[in-house]
């Protein structure tokens, strides 16, 4: 991220394989993270991945897998290494769903910790009447400062932790003015507000870059907004830990 000065994850929720490829050679210089559903592409071959995989390593971005595990760890251990997607062999990010309880941590964790890999615990999620909220939130949390070695992180619409090795990433992103705006129950706010305001680190953002004519474009403007927030943060005041609506 300071090395690219890049705090932009791209959301590359596309169904072809071309064109995710495509998406990540292109936009690959802006971006700090690259997040992928490889189970929406309609022709994914294992070549995909390693052509994928190689980009990445070209570009100095990571690959976020957005499997959103929810099962037992006996389970997801197979779903993570094993299976037609193998995501453990190229992916660096996973994330997971807290509702199974740590079990689902652990058995991501004997796969992926050895390989360097790293995950992510769902503690809110930016889709309107989310049950991701209160008492979740704080079970996630919990959850995932039990497992530093492997979790790093949080998605999350801000600062849920005050653990500084924490990251947060916050989905939902656009620039466009106006306040909030919804599509099939997404919520979307600025860079600013969710950098700045509520204490995230990294900008998760799709419609606003890959529904732009010009892509390239689009991004480099995310990550200077995003970047440019993430500074004007770091100069001020610490954002506090935001209060989830049951927390009193």
């Amino acid at each position: 991220m300071e090395k690219k000065q890049s705090n932009l994850c791209v959301s590359a929720d596309v169904m072809d394989s071309a064109e995710l490829l495509q998406v990540a050679a292109e936009l690959g210089s802006s971006i700090c993270m690259l997040k992928t559903h490889v189970d929406i592409l309609s022709d994914f071959t294992p070549d995909v991945s390693s052509r994928l995989r190689a980009i990445a390593d070209q570009h100095d971005f990571l690959i976020f897998e957005d499997r959103k595990f929810a099962d037992i760890g006996n389970t997801v251990k197979h779903q993570y290494g094993g299976g037609i997607f193998r995501i453990s062999s190229w992916a660096d990010v996973v994330n997971v769903q807290a509702v199974p309880g740590p079990g689902v941590i652990q058995g991501l964790q004997e796969v992926g910790e050895a390989l360097g890999r790293g995950c992510l615990v769902i503690a809110e999620m930016s889709s309107q009447g989310s049950l991701a909220t209160g008492e979740y939130t704080k079970a996630a949390v919990k959850m995932a400062e039990q497992c530093p070695t492997f979790v790093f992180g949080f998605i999350s619409g801000g600062k849920v932790s005050e653990r500084p090795h924490f990251l947060h990433l916050t989905p939902g992103v656009q620039m466009q003015p106006g306040g909030r705006r919804f599509s099939l129950g997404q919520q979307y706010r600025t860079p600013h507000e969710v950098i700045v305001n509520r204490g995230s680190d990294i900008i998760i953002v799709g419609r606003g870059i890959l529904a732009s004519s010009r892509r390239a474009a689009a991004a480099e403007n995310y990550r200077r907004a995003g970047w440019e927030a993430y500074i004007t943060r770091s100069r001020g005041e610490e954002p506090v830990l935001l209060e989830t609506p049951d927390s009193g």
